[in-house]
């Protein structure tokens, strides 16, 4: 039997239609950035961001554990990406002296030269989609949002269980 302390809290039909507003922009935005990034360079947006980590970084190379918590993505997934930018020569992996379980993954000059010329058409679709569209409260509105949501998504708790640390 379902009591009402149970019961869940139901969006309202606003929220609803937010959320799906928001699903919708979010799944188109991804997959504009994709093609824009297929077409320019021959890879996807999440490549795309693992050579923007890399190139600001010291010697442009980080570890391995490091780079997928900072994508957010699995060590697999981030070791499969790793693979392939490896192949188009934009990437290198480096063994780790002080750990030998340990790897760097570290931008290539072939791989920063890419990053280089796909940066200014990377930026303009960014542009195009989202800060074209918005006016100056708005955009300031939508970082105080995007803010307070990602605050409130990560995790405090050091043995959380998140798919960036398996």
């Amino acid at each position: 039997m379902t009591t009402a302390s149970q019961e869940p809290r139901w969006l309202s039909d606003e929220e609803q239609h937010v959320w799906r507003s928001y699903l919708h922009a979010t799944t188109l935005l991804e997959d504009h950035l994709d093609r824009q990034l297929q077409r320019d360079a021959g890879m996807p947006h999440i490549y795309y961001g693992l050579l923007v980590q890399l190139s600001q970084e010291p010697r442009r190379r980080m570890r391995m554990t490091e780079l997928a918590k900072s994508a957010k993505i699995t060590r697999s997934r981030l070791s499969h990406a790793i693979a392939r930018l490896e192949k188009n020569g934009w990437v290198r992996r480096e063994e780790c002296p002080s750990d030998k379980r340990g790897q760097f993954a570290q931008l290539t000059d072939e791989g920063y030269e890419v990053l280089r010329r796909t940066a200014p058409g990377h930026v303009a679709a960014v542009r195009q989609a989202m800060f074209d569209r918005l006016t100056p409260e708005q955009v300031k509105q939508l970082g105080e949002i995007m803010r307070v949501l990602a605050e409130g998504l990560q995790p405090t708790d050091p043995n959380a269980d998140l798919p960036w640390l398996r």
